[in-house]
């Protein structure tokens, strides 16, 4: 609140300056100032307002709305509905009206207040300005929903003495025609939004909801106070105001002689703070805080000799220097803000009064204290605000007890020897009530005698340290009723004893997500029978929710969402009647949603989306007729959406997506309907969508995305309304546009700002969507549209498009006057063209985009500055097309974390800046680079994946790439490299895949281990492809120990993604698989390869293979292996493909090898072996082929026979253990080349379906 340059308006003063306007006002008015109800009943004749003007607030009545619109995210709900404003009854008598006699024998409206009553509404209503007989007009805390002030109608108000807009959600510059109200008393225009937020958590007042204002400005403030000479009261705070400082104070002095109030907090003044102003003899409050443009410089001192100064609030100015020794003339001063001016220094002010000083606000300054300073008298002060670095025994003492202290906020304070003179001073303090501490140290001891403050009622603590002893010192201050904690990482367990605390009344924590459990909900919560509130979002609170929450009877908020809570919702939870706002989202709860919950009649907000609930959606929510929004979104919720739902007579939220609801959308009523937002996506809802759900009266976005629904969707009969997002993506659906569409304007969808229909059999653009003003996200992806892509895209769009995607279509070109595309959003997220046929120059937009997707086109060239569009880009694929030339080295100068370039025709040297340019990945697959890999790679190295393969990158690798610690992918198959095998890249332990095939490695395959890294070398690696090099000698026993991934089972089956990548990027891979080359679009966690084919390996085969249980393919043909083929091989459970053909190994195959029963792939042909062939299991379904070239082997499916001595001395039939069922379907075609698909469905308990997914293959 305070911890920043916001400054702070001290709520007393606020309050004062309220309740000062509207009893002035009133009586200027000859109306009563108490109560709306009562506001004018001086008159005693029985004459009635004028008919025109009661007319005029009929209509001004029917312009409000009583209730929140879902459009409107700030919308009030009002405190009245204007009851007595009736036809044909006086308007002298509706509440917030008083009138005054006339000649007419009527009464005219001379006061409209309608102050606090929070009513919607779009604008002002110009009928207002009819009331021409009007001298006080306060509109302030309500909400005009963001609308322009009118430019005209406020002038003709000529007998207006009292105008307060404040806080009323209006926006636009301030009208000119305000300069012609001559008779202007009292003028407020300000935001008070702030305070009033304030005032909630500081003064424990009931809720006020207020409207901000939307960037009023005043940029004729000269103007407009050159004939407002009456004016005693502005109040222009969070209005920009275009004239200097020295401008403004010059024009108040000269025309505004009799100013006694002038606030301009946050008004974006600029210059020197002017001396004119002191002409203003009568100023009383003086606020300029928060105009932090204003130039450096002392303290003016002419602001000390105001004879009637009241208030003066300097906070964050840019104040410098010492402190004028001079005497502030005032007696009558009661509040000092001089907060936030770090670089202004010397000693506490003097006072000709101190005894009037109610607040003095000094923190964040750089005040010093001396014993000779003059400290005390301070009898009346309610609020002190001070800075740590001042705390000491002798400044504290010399204020003395403070009886009169109701607010204590202290800053900065980090010693032990501050925080025991503190806690000394203030415990004699018995009326204090409030106390806070921001950005201080509160590990150190708080003695339990902070209990003695029996009159504190308000604690809050933030961005502070806090240990849980601070917390259990805390819980002995009984009488507290408002506690507030906002810690950044003091991530501590509530202590038990907080049940001790029997009046709280509001109990916040809040938190920014703590990664880990703290601990649970005490159940001691429960003794706080008294609490309203509770507020405990994103702690880390784990366990269960505590069946004693119950006892909170008095609870109208729960909040603890975003935590790790288990467990099911306590039916007890029915007991809180009174709840009106219940969120759970975001925890680990589960079982089904009681239905007891339909209890909680007042619900207006029920959040429970991001949890683990299962079952059907209790009917019984149907109860719930007060609920205004409803999220239960990303839970396993299943059965059909009960039809109540939809027609909840005050819900407008309705959020069920990512849940495995099923069946059809049944028809509803949709005329008894409010709902605004519906989302639904990612369920399993089948059947048509039901007509009711498109013609609801009051639809602004609707979500249907990822579902199985079906038939015709015409976007004509839904344009007419004021839809703001469609999303129907991923349906069986078909999506036109009517071909008789109505042109009229009436049916033109205007306000839409969202628009997905991707994969909807579309086969052409919605034409009439280039209406559309705001539109900001786009999605017409995977359809069947061609031709060119419009223009008007581009032009109509240029500023508002942020997420564009136009892939997998049939577009062959695009309308373009420049291939420099004209979007100039700087928020621009994604420009998504691939899949198309697309080709030619690739068009750059003007406005960089973080993600630029051009992949699968026939593009052929880039633009030769192309690097200048890329200045935010993140993410760039240009895969998969004909481009040539140079990669220039200025690519390095943009913030790529991906690029994507494989397939296509670049060549030259790789930019030596490649390597050390932040980037996350680097495919460069398929194309013509050459020369050597850059070694300029520094430790941090953020690189995960580097795909080379396919070029002709020759030298050695750099032994700088071991400071890639986060490198999981590393390809470079297919090159001109020459170096030995790098061993030392064993100690990236996040390396999954290593290829370094066809390149001229040579050497052994050597065991190399660091200490550092004992057992622990290239324990990651799922899949090695070393094939077709030169390597040569044994392979280490222990090599294959250390590949722990392989040992262990895994059948997650999850894919490897990269999670910081933007959520996009996936790598691809090509392997080696029965003399095929296949590609797999995505790299599962079960996919295990290791391919040592192709080289000049000797020795035997190492037992110790049989220990990669998870391995699904192994193939080590063409090398110089000698020995038996070791029986532990039988013992990779997982193996789907063996291949050790052109070896010289001998000796029987081992029986062993029958175990494995997902073995469809086997070639031993070309070796030394003799004897029978095993003949059970999968062996029985192998061909000839398989077993070729081996002279000594007998049995089918050899033709050759076997004899007597030929028969194993014992049969192996091992049952497996594993309960796994594999279905394998090949289908393989002979032609230009060879296709080849496969598909695996694994039964572990239940289906899964596919464990990888085929991309392409590859011959």
């Amino acid at each position: 609140m305070a911890s920043s340059c916001i400054g702070w308006t001290p709520l007393l003063l606020c309050l004062v300056q309220l309740l000062h306007f509207h009893t002035h006002a009133a009586s200027a008015s000859g109306v009563h100032p108490h109560g709306h109800a009562n506001l004018t009943r001086h008159h005693s004749a029985p004459w009635l307002c004028r008919p025109d003007q009661a007319n005029t607030l009929l209509t001004l009545k029917q312009s409000f709305s009583f209730h929140p619109d879902e459009r409107f995210p700030l919308d009030l709900e009002s405190t009245t509905t204007l009851p007595s404003w009736k036809p044909g009854t006086d308007c002298c008598l509706w509440e917030g009206v008083g009138c005054s006699n006339s000649s007419s024998g009527h009464h005219v409206v001379t006061a409209l207040d309608l102050s606090g009553f929070q009513l919607n509404s779009d604008g002002i209503h110009p009928v207002l300005f009819n009331l021409t007989s009007l001298r006080m007009l306060d509109l302030s805390m309500n909400n005009f929903r963001g609308y322009d002030i009118p430019s005209v109608g406020l002038e003709r108000l000529v007998l207006l003495r009292h105008l307060n807009l404040s806080s009323s959600g209006i926006s636009g510059q301030v009208p000119i025609g305000i300069s012609k109200l001559t008779n202007l008393i009292s003028l407020d225009i300000s935001d008070r939004s702030n305070d009033i937020e304030d005032a909630e958590d500081d003064y424990d007042i009931d809720a006020i909801s207020v409207a901000p204002n939307y960037g009023l400005s005043v940029p004729y403030f000269l103007n407009i106070v050159a004939n407002l000479s009456n004016l005693t009261e502005l109040y222009l705070d969070l209005v920009s105001i275009s004239s200097s400082v020295q401008d403004s104070f010059k024009a108040l002095a000269k025309s505004v002689p009799h100013l006694r109030v002038l606030s301009l907090g946050y008004c974006d003044l600029q210059g020197n703070i002017d001396s004119s102003l002191s002409r203003l003899k009568s100023l009383a409050v003086i606020n300029l805080s928060g105009n932090d443009g204003i130039t450096p410089g002392p303290f003016p001192e002419f602001l000390m000799n105001f004879p009637n100064l009241r208030v003066l609030q300097l906070s964050c100015i840019n104040l410098q220097g010492w402190f004028p020794r001079g005497t502030f003339l005032s007696k009558n001063l009661r509040v000092l803000d001089l907060s936030w001016n770090p670089d202004l220094s010397g000693h506490l002010p003097n006072f000709s009064n101190a005894a009037s000083l109610e607040t003095l606000w000094i923190y964040s300054t750089d005040f010093t204290y001396v014993k000779s300073s003059y400290c005390s008298g301070f009898k009346a002060l309610t609020e002190l605000s001070i800075d740590g670095k001042i705390i000491s025994t002798d400044f504290l003492y010399s204020f003395g007890m403070l009886a009169s202290l109701r607010r204590l906020f202290v800053t900065q304070l980090d010693s032990p020897r501050q925080l025991e003179s503190l806690f000394s001073w203030f415990g004699g303090i018995k009326n204090l009530r409030s106390l806070e501490f921001d950005f201080c140290d509160l590990s150190m001891t708080i003695p339990s005698s902070i209990g003695n403050l029996k009159n504190l009622t308000r604690l809050v603590i933030s961005k502070s340290k806090l240990t849980t002893q601070t917390l259990s010192s805390i819980t002995n201050i009984i009488n507290l009723k408002f506690l507030k904690i906002h810690w950044d990482d003091s991530f501590l367990a509530i202590p038990s004893a907080i049940g001790n605390m029997t009046n709280l009344e509001r109990l916040h924590i809040l938190n920014c997500w703590s990664p880990r459990p703290i601990g649970p909900i005490p159940h001691e919560v429960g003794a706080l029978k008294k609490l309203k509130s509770l507020v405990l979002p994103y702690m880390g609170l784990s366990g269960r929710i505590p069946s004693t929450i119950a006892n909170l009877t008095q609870l109208t908020e729960l909040q603890l969402e975003g935590n790790h809570l288990s467990g099911r919702i306590p039916s007890t939870i029915a007991n809180l009647t009174q709840l009106t706002e219940l969120q759970l989202e975001g925890n680990h709860l589960s079982g089904r949603i009681p239905s007891t919950i339909a209890n909680l009649t007042q619900l207006t907000e029920l959040q429970l989306g991001g949890n683990y609930f299962s079952g059907r959606i209790p009917s019984t929510i149907a109860n719930l007729t007060r609920l205004t929004e409803l999220g239960l979104e990303g839970n396993h919720l299943s059965g059909e959406i009960p039809t109540s739902l939809f027609t909840l007579p005050a819900l407008g939220y309705l959020d069920l997506s990512k849940n495995q609801l099923s069946g059809p959308i049944n028809e509803f009523d949709a005329a008894s309907s409010c709902l605004k937002n519906v989302y639904l996506e990612m369920n399993n809802l089948t059947g048509q969508i039901p007509r009711s759900l498109l013609v609801l009266p009051n639809l602004k976005d609707l979500n249907i995305k990822g579902n199985n629904l079906m038939g015709s969707v015409d976007l004509a009969s839904l344009w007419g309304k004021d839809l703001t997002s469609l999303f129907l993506s991923y349906n069986k659906l078909t999506v036109i546009e009517g071909e008789g569409i109505n042109n009229s304007l009436s049916t033109y969808p205007y306000q839409l700002v969202e628009l997905g229909l991707a994969s909807c059999n579309m086969i052409k653009i919605p034409k009439l969507i280039m209406h559309a003003k705001h539109m900001s996200y786009l999605d017409l992806s995977s359809n069947k549209i061609s031709g060119d892509i419009p223009s008007w895209i581009w032009e109509r769009w240029n500023y508002g498009l942020m997420w564009i995607s136009l892939a997998d279509n049939m577009f062959t070109g695009m309308e373009l006057n420049s291939y420099v595309i004209p979007f100039s959003n700087t928020m621009y997220n994604s420009f998504n063209l691939s899949s198309n046929r697309l080709q030619g120059l690739i068009p750059m937009p003007y406005s960089s985009a973080e993600i630029l997707d051009y992949s699968n086109n026939n593009f052929s060239s880039l633009l030769p500055n192309f690097t200048l569009y890329l200045s935010s880009t993140k993410y760039l694929m240009l895969s998969h097309n004909n481009i040539s030339g140079y990669l220039p080295r200025s690519i390095c100068h943009s913030p790529l974390e991906v690029l994507d370039l494989s397939y296509n025709n670049f060549s030259g040297l790789l930019p030596r800046c490649l390597m050390e340019n932040g980037l996350s990945i680097i495919n460069l697959r398929e194309n013509q680079f050459k020369g050597m890999l850059p070694s300029n790679i520094s430790i941090g190295c953020p690189i995960q994946t580097i795909n080379l393969n396919g070029n002709k990158i020759e030298g050695q690798l750099p032994r700088t790439l071991s400071k890639c610690t986060d490198l999981e992918v590393l390809d470079l198959g297919r090159n001109q490299i020459t170096d030995t095998f790098p061993s030392w890249l064993g100690g990236l332990l996040n390396l999954r895949v290593l290829i370094l095939r066809s390149n001229k490695f040579h050497g052994s395959i050597g065991h190399l281990e660091d200490e550092k890294y004992r057992g622990r070398h290239f324990s990651s690696l799922q899949i090695i492809d070393l094939a077709s090099n030169n390597f040569s000698g044994k392979l280490h026993p222990q090599w294959f120990e250390n590949l722990k991934s392989m040992r262990q089972d895994n059948n997650s089956g999850d894919i490897i993604y990269h999670p910081n990548i933007l959520g996009l990027y996936q790598d691809s891979i090509t392997i080696s698989y029965k003399g095929f080359t296949m590609s797999f679009e995505r790299i599962l966690t079960t996919l295990t390869s290791i391919d040592l084919s192709d080289n000049a390996l000797e020795g035997s085969v190492p037992m110790s293979i049989g220990n990669l249980v998870s391995l699904h393919v192994l193939n080590m043909s063409h090398n110089a292996f000698t020995g038996e083929i070791p029986p532990q091989l039988g013992s990779i459970i997982a193996l789907e493909s063996l291949d050790l053909s052109s070896n010289m190994l001998s000796g029987e195959i081992p029986q062993e090898l029958t175990d494995l029963t997902f073995l469809s792939i086997l070639n031993l042909s070309n070796n030394q072996l003799d004897g029978r062939i095993p003949q059970s299991r999968q062996f029985e379904t192998f061909q000839e082929s398989s077993f070729d070239g081996n002279a000594g082997l007998c049995g089918p499916p050899l033709s050759k026979k076997c004899g007597p001595s030929d028969i194993p001395s014992e049969t192996h039939l091992k049952n497996s253990s594993h309960g796994v069922d594999v279905v394998l379907f090949l289908f393989v075609g002979v032609g230009f080349g060879v296709g080849f698909a496969a598909a695996i469905l694994l039964k572990l308990d239940y289906w899964i379906s596919m464990w990888f997914h085929i991309f392409r293959i590859l011959c």
